[in-house]
This record gives C-alpha cells, sequence and structure tokens, in this order.
C-alpha cells in the first residue's frame, strides 16, 4: 500500500472519520464500517487530510489548473488542498457553489475564480449516487470550464443498485463523463491496512463478506 493511502486510513481512524461496527447506510444496507469526513474538524486534521490527498493526486499524475469544491464539503477540502498545493509551491485559483442561486451582491451559484478556459478538478469527500458530481461536471461546463478529474477521499467500491451492473459509484461516473476519479484510498486498500493491524484485523472477516456482497469488482 502506497504510503498516503496508509496515511489517510490512520488519519482517518484518529478522527472517527472511519468507524467500525454496524451502520445502515442511505442505500438500506447494513455496513459493516462507515465514513463521515465532517470529523475531520480541526486545522491539524485538514492539513494531514490535504498532504494525502495532493500525494494521490501527484501519484495519479492529473493535470489541472483550478479546484472546484462542491457545496458543502467539498469546499473545505477544495479549500485546505489549495493550501497544501501553494505550500508545495503551485498556487492554483479555487471556486466552488452555493446550494441556491444568490439573486444579490455577486448573485449566481458559483464563488471564487472564473472557470473558463480551465481544466478543472473537482474535490469531494466520496461519490455514493453521483448525483451531487454531476451537477458539478454540469456547473463546470456552463461556466466555460473543462472537468479534468474528481478526486475523493474513499471509494466504498460497492455496487449502485441490485441489478446485473457491477459499477460502483465511481466507476458509473467516469465510464458515462470521461472524466478519471482518483480516491486516496478504497475499499480494497482497508482491507489490507485492516489485515495488517492487530487492532482491527477482527473486522476482516466482516469487510469481506460485505465486499463479497456488494462489491463492484473494481480494479485492485
Amino acid at each position: 500500500m502506497s504510503d498516503h493511502r496508509a496515511r489517510f486510513l490512520q488519519l482517518a481512524l484518529h478522527a472517527q472519520a472511519l468507524r467500525f461496527g454496524e451502520f445502515t447506510l442511505k442505500s438500506g444496507r447494513l455496513s459493516p464500517y462507515f465514513f463521515n469526513a465532517g470529523r475531520f474538524d480541526s486545522g491539524a486534521c485538514l492539513a494531514e487530510l490535504a498532504a494525502c490527498y495532493a500525494d494521490a493526486i501527484e501519484a495519479a499524475g492529473l493535470r489541472f489548473d483550478l479546484l472546484f469544491g462542491p457545496a458543502y464539503k467539498g469546499i473545505p477540502l477544495a479549500t485546505a488542498l489549495g493550501c497544501e498545493f501553494a505550500r508545495r509551491g503551485r498556487d492554483i485559483p479555487l471556486a466552488f457553489n452555493r446550494k441556491e442561486a444568490k439573486d444579490h451582491g455577486e448573485g449566481g451559484l458559483l464563488i471564487g475564480a472564473p472557470l473558463d478556459g480551465r481544466e478543472v478538478l473537482i474535490v469531494d469527500d466520496v461519490i455514493t449516487a453521483g448525483t451531487a458530481i454531476r451537477e458539478a461536471l454540469a456547473l463546470i461546463r456552463a461556466g466555460g470550464g473543462r472537468p479534468a478529474g474528481i478526486v475523493v477521499a474513499l471509494d466504498r467500491q460497492e455496487v449502485l443498485g441490485e441489478g446485473e451492473s457491477r459499477q460502483s459509484a465511481a466507476q458509473a461516473v467516469a465510464s458515462d463523463t470521461g472524466v478519471p476519479v482518483v480516491a486516496v484510498a478504497s475499499l480494497h486498500d482497508l482491507l489490507d491496512f485492516a489485515g495488517e493491524s492487530a487492532d482491527l484485523v477482527h473486522h476482516r472477516d466482516r469487510l469481506l463478506a460485505y465486499r463479497a456482497r456488494y462489491g463492484s469488482g473494481s480494479p485492485e
């Protein structure tokens, strides 16, 4: 496992953004783990998280010149990532959206640097149904930008529904839009991480059973 993936998973455990147990997801599935990026709720946590994102992006070789954070969780994530790239010597413009258009002041849905002519990297926490990401893609294109990639913290690598398709939400978005999706870590990485930890290894069988039932068959 690459260093940024292990660092991210360790940070998520420390911040209690990653928890093990029995959780009912919005989909109704009973999951042996739960991820909530809202628990990265301090400056130090966000700074370390941003470094993990930056390392994952650099490893993937994505080319872009603007960061876009979809409301709401994407906003602090993209902001922290912009600060991390600045620390590394690269000053990247930043933009994000409102949930509802503003009819006074600067108005509109978009805030920050103009998108026109930019290669835009979308920064978010997860892709679930893919609805919010598709809305962000539409906003970027309407603003004259070109989506260059999507980066998320965790890819659960599980199927969207119970039909014949074995695609995950991330795979479906990448396939439908042609925009690459990069995750800092995935369920496969979490399985490896749990297997190497004396404190977590007892969760591995339940994780494997969950993947066997709902896994998307994502490349490992």
